[in-house]
């Protein structure tokens, strides 16, 4: 049996499992040494820190307080794993020994930085031993045993490993109490039946201390190795921490920042909260996966299925640590080895998203203050009266009677049910907020949603037993309890009765994280270790209970304190049930809080961003990351919703929202409108015109979010998952990719009529004229004046697009216009899935087409592989080919010569082609 060489002194120290099975059990035990010693590297910043140390005791006269055992100096600080994390806390010497472990002071790090911690683990601290390992059918089974306490309460001194070799590139990994039943998330996961055959991973375990050890078979590449800290598992605090093989980490959501995590001293926290997305606070979602990128470009994820309070602490070294305080450490590994492949593998543990409705990837709009229903209607008649495209006409809470869910304005939105009727007649659809807050104040008999929801029992109840009261917008409100299963059924039945006098398409839901405009309740939080816990994440407030409910919250399914980041979730998955059911459609829902497994009911938006400039481009980092969480249904509140933006940002931003996957431009009240008819006539203008380029590329848009249902493709996608070995992608957040094919590069920034954007190597082609550019993998200088952005397409693809009209239901009925990239081989290929755009299960039921592009040796050809009916009523119009080299003589379709032109730029285009859709043919060029 192999050993783990560089991790051990003593042979042998673990157990190796390779891929024909696990290895004979080790007949010693050794001591595994500190994971760093042995890198030359390293050994040379151990002295220099310890020198480091030595010199500031000299030059501070003693302040740094006595000098620490060597073990403690033996630890870099880079690799010093925090010991004692708690927020608010001045940790001393004597509260960090207490613990038993190191404490050495280093300067103060800058000003909203954590910098390195003064208490560490030192390398020989107590942590689990395993005890025993057997095998199963799937994987093994271990046990692992602590003697000495840890230092937080109710410290379980038995644990249980189960691992499951899943598939060749999923690993499961499974740490809980071996005694007792702990929560665990109410999560649909994979039940595999067979344990994987040839695994392209080795997983090592260190004995004492237990550890986890996982090497890439193909590069030796260490992915995890969480003997670096101590193994913690007590009540209200699990904690595991793990080396990183580089510093290239993306996900951990919902947070605001780059689509890159610094790993510098960096703690990200997993709690939902109602908040402006605001650089380091904890936002409306929690998403406990992570992808890292190794040396080389293969890649992995990692996800924790843990709905508990969490914070993810990031190190330099590199290192990571999850600390999560209630459920249990279940751990799924990805192997990828491709980017794409790691996202595919980790949907099909969560689950791949829904195929939305066409009408969903047109334009939307909204605003909270247009005021009435005939304001709305205003609104909507502008954009018809301009021409410009615009799908769904949505409303705020302004709706609303008293800002109370299921109900209607009647003076101010009388009108509504006619705007809706009118919307329907041209062909846009109708879509309105709703709360989870039900106003618990009206007189009893007068507001059915709240008095047969108290009958039923289907809010959030207090450790009393009684609806838990807090105040949203209504004022007063009690908290439906999605969680129960009767709860989905009279959210249903109030859809229902709303529906019968307004026939909505979509629902948009809001403030499910739940928000809350009081701390807890109105009468606060009880006391008790589920509202103030021994530990609690760094969160915006530091309490579990800061603005929304309490922990201590009774649900159906558990308590709130388990089931908090879920409540979102949950609410889509009732309100898309309710909406399948009254529809018989695909359901539309946009979604404020998340969590894994939410791209099967709904999709996002970005939340309550800033007209601001830096808010613009967060947004790219924001869709790269839900991308990589399955939910590919998202976008930013395009020209944002608070502030007063400027003409100039807002058409900067209409053009980069044009390409969000969900497209909506969304306002405030009291500020001035920003819709496109707002503008000038310039501005206006370009604002149509990209909007014009999204609907004709919509037949491209759709067959992307088909290949996202099917198999958890991304459709916004960053351009390392293209180009995983080009280094000089891997850090790029203000341009991205549609699929694999088609390169956005946005203005980010005023007052300029250029943009520099990195073209990865290869040829690219303007999408506008076809005209070519040769890149080495470059950044190059692009001319973007007010009215233009830049999109590129790569070589080798074809584009299928379409005459576009203002709503998607008239842009489907015109021809097809198909756009052909040569690679420098003068070869290209596409794909296009066409359904009906609404019905149910359309792909699953055979109820659609699917027609592959294919271009080689001068000859393209079009091959139906299968048909519908709705094939037969869309013709292809124009084929254009990009990059053909040499003028051609003739063009023959099927074998007929057909009228061609031919420009400068090397662009062959093919008009009047009048092809149906479900007919395969070919066309030649000589």
């Amino acid at each position: 049996m192999k050993s783990y060489q560089k991790l051990t002194t003593t042979q042998p120290a673990a157990c190796q499992v390779e891929e024909e099975g696990a290895a004979p059990l080790p007949t010693g035990r050794g001591k595994l040494a500190p994971w760093w010693v042995g890198s030359g590297l390293l050994v040379v910043a151990v002295l220099l820190s310890t020198i480091t140390v030595w010199v500031l005791r000299q030059v501070s006269g003693g302040w740094l307080g006595p000098t620490p055992p060597p073990k403690c100096l033996l630890v870099p600080d880079s690799h010093r794993f925090d010991c004692y994390p708690e927020q608010r806390v001045v940790v001393t010497q004597e509260l960090c020994e207490s613990r038993g472990c190191c404490f050495i002071q280093t300067p103060a790090p800058a000003e909203g930085k954590r910098g390195v911690p003064w208490c560490f683990y030192p390398p020989d601290f107590p942590s689990y031993t395993l005890e025993s390992l057997n095998q199963t059918a799937l994987g093994m089974v271990g046990l692992l045993v602590r003697r000495e306490k840890a230092y937080y309460p109710r410290d379980i001194e038995k644990l249980r490993l189960d691992v499951e070799f899943e598939t060749d590139t999923r690993l499961h990994i499974k740490i809980t109490d071996a005694a007792n039943p702990r929560y665990e998330v109410p999560l649909d996961v994979p039940r595999v039946m067979k344990r994987a055959e040839n695994p392209i991973y080795t997983l090592n375990f260190s004995w004492d201390p237990f550890g986890v050890l996982l090497q890439r078979k193909a590069t030796g590449a260490v992915l995890l190795n969480t003997t670096v800290a101590p193994l913690i598992f007590a009540d209200q605090f699990l904690q595991i921490s793990t080396s990183l093989p580089s510093k290239f980490l993306y996900g951990l959501g919902e947070h605001r920042g780059s689509f890159l995590h610094s790993l510098d001293w960096n703690t990200l926290t997993l709690w939902a909260r109602d908040v402006a997305p605001t650089e380091s606070f904890n936002l409306y979602g929690a998403h406990p996966f992570y992808l890292l990128m190794e040396e080389g470009g293969d890649a992995h994820g990692v996800f924790l299925l843990n709905s508990n309070a969490m914070e993810v602490a990031l190190q330099p070294a590199p290192g990571l640590t999850w600390r999560t305080i209630g459920g249990v450490l279940d751990f799924y590994i990805f192997l990828g080895p491709d980017p794409n492949m790691v996202i595919q593998q980790y949907q099909q543990v969560i689950g791949f998203p829904a195929m939305p409705p066409l009408w969903a990837l047109g334009f939307h709009l909204c605003r909270w203050g247009y005021g009435s229903s005939n304001e709305t209607w205003q609104t909507v008649r502008a954009m018809r009266n301009y021409q410009i495209p615009q799908d769904a006409q949505w409303n705020d809470i302004d709706y609303m009677d008293g800002y109370r869910d299921f109900t209607l304005d009647s003076q101010k939105f009388s009108s509504l049910p006619s705007l809706v009727q009118d919307l329907h007649k041209h062909g846009q659809r109708y879509v309105m907020i709703l709360d989870p807050g039900i106003s618990s104040t009206s007189p009893h008999g007068s507001y059915w949603p709240f008095d047969e929801g108290l009958r039923r029992g289907l809010f959030l109840n207090t450790t009393q037993g009684q609806p838990l009261i807090g105040k949203v917008w209504p004022g007063f409100t009690a908290f439906a309890d999605f969680s129960n299963p009767d709860t989905h059924q009279w959210w249903l039945e109030n859809l229902q009765h709303f529906y019968a006098h307004v026939p909505f398409d979509g629902l948009w839901i809001d403030m499910n994280e739940p928000s809350n405009f009081m701390d807890g309740s109105e009468d606060g939080c009880p006391p008790g270790d589920f509202d103030s816990p021994p530990y609690t994440p760094a969160m915006l407030g530091d309490s579990l209970s800061a603005k929304t409910v309490c922990a201590s919250a009774k649900q159906k399914a558990s308590v709130h304190y388990n089931l908090h980041n879920l409540y979102g979730l949950m609410e889509a998955k009732a309100t898309a049930s309710a909406l399948i059911q009254i529809r018989r459609k695909r359901p539309f829902i946009i979604s404020r809080s998340t969590f894994p497994s939410q791209g099967r009911y709904s999709g996002h938006w970005l939340g309550d961003n800033r007209s601001q400039w830096k808010d613009m481009y967060y947004s790219i980092p924001g869709l790269l990351s839900f991308s990589l969480f399955g939910i590919p249904l998202v976008g930013a509140d395009i020209c944002g919703f608070s502030g007063s933006t400027s003409e100039e940002l807002c058409t900067r931003w209409m053009q980069l929202g044009a390409f969000y996957p969900f497209a909506r431009n969304h306002n405030t009240q009291n500020e001035k409108a920003q819709d496109p008819t707002a503008f000038s006539p310039v501005a206006r203008t370009a604002m149509k015109d990209v909007l014009l380029t999204r609907y004709s590329l919509l037949p491209f848009l759709y067959t992307l979010f088909h290949h996202a249902h099917l198999q958890g493709d991304t459709v916004a996608r960053p351009l390392f998952f293209e180009f995983p070995r080009d280094v000089a992608t891997w850090e790029l957040d203000r341009q991205f990719l549609w699929g694999r094919s088609l390169l956005v590069t946005p203005v980010l920034e005023p007052g300029v009529d250029s943009v520099t954007g990195y073209v990865p190597q290869g040829m690219w082609y303007d999408f506008y004229t076809g005209s070519s550019v040769n890149s080495s993998g470059e950044i190059l200088k692009m001319s973007a004046p007010l009215e233009h952005l830049n999109l590129h397409i790569r070589e080798g693809s074809i584009l299928p697009t379409q005459k576009p009209g203002t709503t998607t239901e008239m842009t489907r009925g015109n021809p097809l216009h198909l756009i052909v990239a040569l690679s420098s081989h003068a070869t290209a290929w596409g794909d296009l899935f066409w359904d009906d755009g609404e019905s149910l299960d359309t792909f699953e039921q055979g109820n659609y087409s699917y027609v592959v592009f294919n271009v080689t040796q001068n000859i393209f050809t079009s091959t139906v592989l299968h048909a519908s009916s709705e094939a037969t009523e869309v013709t292809i119009g124009t084929l254009s080919i990009f990059g053909v080299q040499t003028p051609p003589s003739k063009v023959l379709l099927n074998g007929h010569e057909k009228p061609f032109s031919y420009l400068d730029n090397q662009v062959l285009t093919v008009s009047d082609l009048g092809i149906s859709l479900s007919q395969g043919f070919s066309l030649q060029w000589l």
